[in-house]
């Protein structure tokens, strides 16, 4: 069955009246979760991983779909009519779309937002339904070894880029890991590391880490470091963009999904860089630069939008094809997957066809839902600003407690959850990221096995990880991932010394 074949094929099943029910929820869900400063993808989706329980596969992917790139709409609205950022995607947003929300033309900027976001998000997810199957094709012919480094490469990129140093991602992967070895030893079947706990000789459930590392963690942190904030929104104009607006958004939007989709496919860290890319390429190429800073320069809007909508729909390129999570919220979607018995990687288009083609219909079918749900509803997003802190923080403490003891029903997860979150708003405390421990949990049990599996192979020996060019090859790129950056810190500090 060919590539259009599987994709009408996932058509038909996302179309039905319950995937579509859930991609709506998502994408409406996603969308709130973006204007709301401070409560993320992975903390939404975190407190709704308990669900995998009751929802088939299909639908709650396609649900937490959903919300991923529904943040990304979301976070628009508050940049641009309140200089506040929802997500970190939308920083470079505010720089402008608050300028000329204050010039009065807050309509045309969140226009050209939602917009370009949904010409970027289209482009990319044809992009994903063209490369993602021959990605995964050419990764089927990974052995042992290379499977071995591949996860490898995925924990020195989730280690370095997340977080404020190397050495804190990689602390926080470390502590993922040692988590990961509790319970049953895939190969021998003894218990380890349990403290002779019966609730640990199954393992700590990743949901369960998940869940307080980031919602229980961050409703913490809000209630006990944020105080209230006074937000002072600008009028909204009309939403209708003249034909000068859309002469100046149309070839920003194009290059800003041009940036965006190659970062989003490799481990770069998330949205960050490509957007202000993205902002600094338009500011350089427009014919109106002095517009840039003053009265807000469209340009501006619309090429960063576009490059952070692009970034997150390319990331589930090396999500879905190799398995390699390069963001939290990644990394909470394969916890979902794994919690199906689906493991994500190149066999997963074989393994999960309708599963993967189903969730790429949605990604075409969410973005028209979500450019429906932002342009006419703008005014009912910006309400939610209204709703008080303590009582969003409470709701959230009370969805994980409910979700996670739903799971097994058992007091001492209620403990460990509360445990987890504990050390979750201290790690947040001294910027330690908990992306990478959830990393760690995920891919440390496999990563275990196929090194096994590699020196047996070897015949004990390691050097069958530089033998086979393509484990070498990425074993040189996960040192490399390591090593650039503090070369490029030194020569950085040497030009400033000089």
């Amino acid at each position: 069955m060919d590539i259009g074949q599987q994709l009408l094929a996932g058509f038909a099943s996302a179309s039905t009246p319950v995937n579509l029910m859930w991609a709506f929820i998502g994408c409406a869900l996603g969308t709130a979760v973006g204007v709301l400063p401070g409560i993320g993808p992975a903390v939404a989706i975190a407190m709704l991983l308990p669900i995998t329980t009751q929802v088939d596969a299909t639908a709650s992917m396609i649900l937490f779909a959903g919300i991923y790139y529904g943040t990304m709409y979301g976070g628009s609205t508050t940049s641009i009519l309140l200089n506040t950022p929802g997500e970190t995607g939308s920083m470079v947003t505010a720089l402008e779309g608050n300028r000329m929300a204050k010039a009065g033309r807050a309509g045309a900027a969140l226009a050209t937002a939602a917009i370009g976001s949904f010409v970027a998000g289209t482009l990319t997810t044809l992009l994903l339904t063209v490369s993602a199957p021959l990605i995964a094709e050419y990764a089927l012919r990974f052995g042992p070894p290379e499977y071995f480094m591949l996860m490898v490469l995925a924990f020195v990129a989730v280690s370095a880029v997340l977080g404020k140093s190397t050495l804190r991602g990689i602390t926080s992967l470390g502590l993922g890991l040692a988590v990961g070895l509790v319970g049953i030893d895939q190969i021998s079947g003894q218990a380890r590391y349990t403290l002779n706990v019966p609730e640990l000789v199954d393992g700590i459930e990743v949901v369960l880490v998940a869940v307080g590392l980031f919602a229980v963690a961050e409703a913490l942190h809000g209630v006990l470091y944020e105080g209230r904030r006074t937000e002072t929104r600008n009028a909204l104009s009309t939403l209708i963009m003249t034909r000068e607006d859309w002469k100046r958004s149309w070839p920003a939007w194009l290059r800003g999904t041009a940036i965006g989709f190659p970062f989003g496919c490799v481990p770069a860290g998330g949205t960050e860089i490509p957007t202000f890319l993205s902002y600094a390429a338009e500011k350089k190429l427009s014919k109106h630069p002095e517009q840039f800073g003053r009265e807000g320069a469209i340009e501006g809007v619309a090429g960063p939008e576009a490059a952070n909508n692009a970034t997150v729909t390319a990331l589930l390129i090396p999500l879905l094809t190799l398995g390699i999570p390069t963001t939290a919220t990644a990394a909470i979607m394969i916890a979902a997957l794994q919690n199906y018995g689906i493991q994500p990687g190149p066999a997963l288009f074989q393994t999960s066809g309708a599963l993967v083609w189903a969730l790429i219909a949605s990604l075409y079918i969410g973005n028209v839902m979500l450019l429906v749900l932002n342009l006419p509803l703008v005014n009912l997003w910006a309400k939610l600003l209204t709703i008080p802190r303590p009582a969003l923080y409470a709701g959230i403490l009370v969805f994980a407690t409910v979700g996670v003891y739903g799971m097994r029903q058992s007091p001492f997860d209620l403990l460990l959850l509360y445990i987890v979150g504990l050390v979750g708003l201290v790690m947040r405390r001294l910027d330690f990221p908990a992306a990478p421990v959830i990393v760690g949990m995920i891919l440390g049990p496999l990563a275990e096995a196929q090194l096994r599996n590699a020196l047996s192979i070897g015949e004990g020996r390691f050097t069958v990880f530089i033998e086979r060019p393509l484990s070498a090859s990425l074993l040189a790129i996960a040192v490399a991932l390591l090593v650039l950056p503090w070369a490029w810190r030194r020569v950085r500090a040497g030009r400033a010394a000089a």
